[in-house]
C-alpha cells in the first residue's frame, strides 16, 4: 500500500504517525540549524583481510606486470586512491582469530607458510605488518589494526601494540627496527578481536568470557601507548535463537571505562529477488544503530572515563553479501567474489545515508572489503574494473563533510512483506518506508543533499525547501544509475558510473524543484546563504 508520509529522518526506521499530505510534489525541507553532529571522516572507511584474492591476486601480486617491484598492483593502488578511503581495518575479520603477527614480519623467504582455516587457504605470509603499512601511507589511509583474541594471547597483542608504536629500546621495537623501519608505525585504532560472540569463530567465548580477557588485553596495550583507541567485538550474530543485545549490554558494561567504540557488523542480501525489500535494508542497520546507542546511553550515565568522550559506534564491516555464500564460494582462494549491480549501489547509497543520519553516534564505517572479496574493485590478470558500488562510496568520500542535518522528508511511503535481512537471520519487516531516503550536511556555507529515489519506475517530483537562508548559485548534480536496477559493471564495460549531470541553474530562492529519477542515488552540491 502507498501511502504519503511527514516525518523527521531520525524516526525514519520506525513506524511512527502518519499524516495526510497534499502536496502535489514530494518535499524536502533543510534547516541549517537543526544539527544531528559531525560527520566524522572515518565514515569512509575500507577493510583489507587475508580472504580469497583481497590480498594476494588483489592489492599484492608478485610478478604481476602491473605490480611494482614491491608487488603493489599499480593499477588498483590508482583505483583505491581515488575512493579516498579515510581508515582502513586490517588484517580480518574472521582470519585475525588465528593470526600471529610474528608470522608475517622478517625477511619474506623466512616466513612460515600456515594454514588458514577461517577460509580454507594456504596462508604465505609474505604481506603482513609492514608491507600493509607501507601500503597504508601509499593509499593516504588511516590504519586500523585487529588483534587476536581467539587464539592469541593478551601478551601477543600488547607485543604487536609494542612492535608499533614504541620508538625504541625493548625487543619490538627494536626487532622492528632492524627489519628497516626506524620510526614507530604509530597505529591509533585496534580492535580487541572481531565478531567474538559468533560460534563461527575460533575462540568463541560468551560475553563475560570475553569481557574479562578484553580487558586484560586493553591494559597491557594502554601501558605500552596510552594514546591508542580501544574497538570492541560487539554482536554480529543476529540469528534465530541468538540474543545480540544481551552481548552487547554486558560488553558495554564491563568495559565503559576502557573503551572508545563498540564495532558493528551487518550484511545484506536479495535471495528472493524482492527489489522493494532489498532497498530497505538500510533502515535495519539504522534501527540497530539505535538499540545501541540506548545501550551506551544508559551505560554513560555512571561511567568513569575522565576527559574523555563517551563511546561511539564502529559499523566495521558492512556489505551486501548474498550471491557468494555456498560451500564452493565461501573459501580458497576465490572465496566471496561477489558481482553487484545498481541495486546494490542504491543499497549501499542508503548505507551511507544512515551513518549521515547518525553522525552523532556512528564515528566509523568499514566496508568490507577492498578489492576483489565483496569489494567496489575487482581485478583479473590483465586488468580491473570499478563495480557498481564504487561510484557512491567515492561520491560521499570525496564531497559529504561537516555537520550533519536533520531534514524533514515528506513522500510517498511503502510497506515491506517480511524478508530475512541477512543469511540465516531472523525475520523483519518494514513499515511506512519512504521512497526518498534523504541525507544532507552543511559545511562552510555548503549543502550537501544525498538523495536514493527507492522507485523502481517512477521519477519523483521534489521542492526542496530551505528553512533558514537561500539557496544561491549553481548546484552540481551527480548520479549513479544505470538501464535498469540489475545493470552491472564488468572488464571493458561500465553500465553504471557517477554521471555529472547539467547543473541546476539557481538564482537567490529558498525553494527549488528537481525530479530525481527512478532507481537512481542523485547528490546535490550547492550553497546556502542568511
Amino acid at each position: 500500500m502507498i501511502k504519503s508520509t511527514i516525518k523527521p529522518l531520525l524516526l525514519l526506521a520506525f513506524a511512527g504517525m502518519a499524516f495526510s499530505s497534499g502536496a502535489q510534489n514530494a518535499r524536502i525541507k533543510i534547516d541549517i540549524d537543526r544539527k544531528i553532529g559531525e560527520v566524522d571522516k572515518h565514515l569512509y572507511g575500507n577493510f583489507v583481510e587475508h580472504l580469497g584474492r583481497c590480498v594476494y591476486g588483489g592489492i599484492y601480486e608478485e610478478g604481476s606486470p602491473l605490480a611494482d617491484d614491491k608487488g603493489i598492483r599499480l593499477d588498483v593502488l590508482d583505483a583505491v586512491k581515488d575512493l579516498n578511503v579515510s581508515i582502513t581495518r586490517y588484517p580480518g575479520g574472521n582470519f585475525v582469530s588465528n593470526y600471529h603477527w610474528q608470522d608475517g614480519i622478517g625477511p619474506k623467504d623466512q616466513r612460515p607458510a600456515r594454514m588458514e582455516l577461517a577460509w580454507a587457504r594456504l596462508e604465505s605470509n609474505r604481506f603482513g605488518t609492514d608491507e600493509f603499512m607501507d601500503y597504508a601511507k601509499r593509499m593516504n589511509t588511516e590504519p586500523y589494526f585487529s588483534v587476536n583474541m581467539g587464539t592469541g594471547t593478551i601478551e601477543e597483542a600488547q607485543q604487536w601494540v609494542e612492535y608499533c608504536n614504541v620508538k625504541s629500546g625493548p625487543y619490538f621495537a627494536e626487532l622492528r627496527k632492524k627489519n628497516g623501519y626506524p620510526e614507530p608505525h604509530n597505529i591509533k585504532y585496534w580492535s580487541l578481536g572481531n565478531e567474538m560472540d559468533g560460534f563461527w569463530q575460533m575462540g568463541h567465548m560468551n560475553a563475560e568470557d570475553y569481557s574479562k580477557k578484553a580487558r586484560e588485553a586493553a591494559k597491557l596495550m594502554k601501558l605500552t601507548s596510552p594514546d591508542i583507541k580501544l574497538i570492541a567485538a560487539g554482536s554480529s550474530n543476529y540469528r534465530p535463537n541468538a540474543d545480540p543485545n544481551e552481548w552487547n549490554a554486558t560488553i558495554l558494561h564491563e568495559l565503559r571505562d576502557v573503551i572508545d567504540y563498540i564495532a558493528l557488523h551487518m550484511y545484506v542480501g536479495n535471495p528472493d529477488n524482492n527489489y522493494y525489500n532489498f532497498i530497505s535494508t538500510p533502515l535495519v542497520l539504522e534501527e540497530r544503530t539505535r538499540v545501541v546507542k540506548g545501550l551506551i546511553d544508559r551505560e554513560m550515565e555512571n561511567a568513569d572515563r575522565g576527559n574523555r568522550p563517551p563511546i561511539y559506534i564502529a559499523w566495521d564491516e558492512y556489505n551486501i553479501w548474498y550471491r557468494a555464500r555456498s560451500e564452493d564460494t565461501m573459501a580458497g582462494t576465490r572465496a566471496l567474489e561477489e558481482h553487484y549491480n545498481l541495486e546494490d549501489a542504491l543499497v549501499i547509497s542508503g548505507f551511507l545515508n544512515a551513518f549521515i543520519r547518525n553522525a552523532d553516534i556512528v564515528k566509523m564505517a568499514n566496508m568490507a572489503q577492498l578489492v576483489n572479496v565483496i569489494a567496489p574493485i575487482f581485478t583479473n590478470e590483465t586488468g580491473m574494473f570499478k563495480q557498481t558500488i564504487y561510484y557512491p562510496l567515492q561520491l560521499f568520500a570525496k564531497n559529504v563533510h561537516g555537520t550533519a542535518l536533520d531534514v524533514l522528508v515528506d513522500c510517498e511511503t511503502y510497506d515491506t512483506d517480511k524478508f530475512f535481512v541477512g543469511l540465516g537471520e531472523s525475520t523483519t519487516q518494514q513499515k511506512n518506508v519512504p521512497f526518498l531516503d534523504v541525507s544532507a550536511t552543511y559545511n562552510n556555507g555548503e549543502v550537501i543533499l544525498c538523495v536514493v529515489n527507492r522507485n523502481k519506475d517512477k521519477a519523483i517530483t521534489t521542492d526542496l525547501i530551505s528553512q533558514e537562508g537561500n539557496f544561491s548559485g549553481d548546484f552540481e548534480v551527480f548520479e549513479v544509475n544505470g538501464p535498469d536496477i540489475k545493470s552491472e559493471n564488468d572488464f571493458g564495460k561500465t553500465n553504471v558510473e557517477t554521471v555529472n549531470k547539467p547543473a541546476i541553474k539557481v538564482k537567490t530562492t529558498d525553494k527549488l524543484t528537481y525530479s530525481f529519477p527512478p532507481h537512481s542515488f542523485t547528490m546535490l552540491k550547492g550553497k546556502i546563504v542568511k
